[in-house]
């Protein structure tokens, strides 16, 4: 918004998602968001699945503080150095991480 107000866009450079106009360090700030809406709603499921079936255990739990870690860590290097190959290996991780609350969830299950 306050790239609007200061004159470096239209306001309608986001309706569509991202128009090339968009500078290069609102864009990243913006892809970085859309990366928080989109593999971590599995976790959001997870959790509180967990928490509704009482099923959350300790290692669950230190799962769960591994993945949000990870997820920091990627969003930090995603809006400072964006290095792909750190950023890729710490997303990669963190899906790891994610994959095995999903199968501990699933075996928990039955």
């Amino acid at each position: 918004m306050q790239h609007v107000r200061a004159g470096r866009l239209r306001g309608d450079a986001f309706r569509l998602g991202e128009s090339p106009e968009v500078p290069g360090d609102v864009s990243v700030v913006n892809r970085n968001l859309m990366n928080l809406l989109e593999m971590p709603v599995l976790f959001y499921v997870a959790c509180i699945s967990l928490y509704v079936t009482h099923l959350v255990r300790p290692g669950l739990v230190k799962l769960a503080w591994a993945y949000v870690g990870l997820r920091v860590l990627h969003s930090v290097i995603h809006l400072t150095t964006n290095k792909v190959r750190h950023r890729f290996r710490v997303f990669a991780l963190s899906n790891v991480v994610l994959v095995t609350i999903w199968i501990q969830f699933v075996a928990l299950l039955f």
